[in-house]
């Protein structure tokens, strides 16, 4: 059965960064999402997890910096990685270090690596040796605490010149570099925007393993996945079919913005999904 995770940097923004745990276990998810854990001290995090009962499966690497004031900055300036920029490896490498921390202090088994965006005059073959070469060194150091690396292919419309786009591009990269624990990251918004016949690809990719955690949105505009072109309840009972038993992703931004409520008021497609046997009762459960 399925089960979904909260991204708690995309969903409940109507609320404070920090009040948003209690909202999405009050909504019934056991597990949560963040694009950067960086803002709060691992101990402290790790508690306000604890104290709502969720796990949090996913987080992302670094954009670029090598600690919080940097990541930060990174942010800000509008850095999506650096893991295929050449003279960037020992900034890479400490990202790293630094985000394998966090998923140690957490108890999260994978990090999500950007790939960063390709500079004016270099082309992606160009860029390749150093991509595959920093996710080399990341997938070993991350082995030796049980965890995965994910990449994730990513439309340039919404990220312009972003290094990783396309699906058999990610999985050319995982066997270039050889690593048990690096994973895709397949987000089925992207693939969408970027290449279509989705049912297709996850029938063609999950078999082989190398899909470590999908994420999901309504396409074209990234609300919830019960809106746009998808037909996610045909996606969900592919993804039963193929017996996928990792994460689902909710990153999306609902429809409803910063209005009381919105995130909530937008759960009746995971209420759906539950009452037609798509979610796990573990995974989520309705509030009372």
């Amino acid at each position: 059965m399925l089960k979904f995770a909260a991204n708690l940097s995309w969903m409940y923004t109507e609320l404070p960064a920090d009040d948003r745990f209690e909202a999405a276990a009050k909504d019934g998810f056991s597990a949560v999402e963040i694009l950067s854990p960086y803002a709060w001290p691992a101990r402290e995090l790790a508690a306000r997890l604890k104290a709502h009962g969720l796990s949090l499966v996913l987080f992302n690497a670094p954009p670029g910096g090598s600690d919080a004031a940097g990541v930060q900055q990174a942010w800000a300036s509008g850095e999506k990685g650096t893991a295929c920029l050449p003279g960037r490896e020992a900034e890479f490498l400490a990202g790293v270090a630094l985000a394998l921390a966090y998923a140690e202090a957490l108890d999260c088994p994978r990090i999500h690596v950007m790939a960063g965006c390709m500079t004016e005059g270099l082309d992606r073959q160009a860029l390749r040796p150093t991509y595959v070469n920093n996710l080399r060194h990341a997938a070993q150091a991350a082995a030796a605490s049980g965890l995965q690396v994910l990449i994730e292919p990513i439309n340039t419309r919404d990220i312009a010149r972003y290094f990783l786009n396309r699906q058999d591009h990610a999985h050319e990269i995982i066997a270039d570099v050889g690593a048990a624990n690096l994973k895709v990251q397949m987000d089925l918004y992207h693939c969408q925007v970027v290449e279509g016949d989705v049912a297709m690809k996850l029938r063609k990719y999950l078999p082989t393993g190398q899909v470590g955690h999908i994420q999901i949105a309504g396409v074209p505009g990234r609300n919830e996945p019960d809106t746009g072109e998808l037909n996610y309840p045909y996606l969900f009972s592919v993804l039963q079919a193929l017996d996928y038993r990792g994460w689902i992703g909710c990153e999306y931004q609902p429809a409803r913005g910063s209005a009381a409520g919105a995130t909530s008021v937008g759960l009746g497609w995971l209420h759906q999904a539950q009452a037609t046997g798509t979610a796990e009762a573990q995974a989520f459960k309705p509030p009372a």
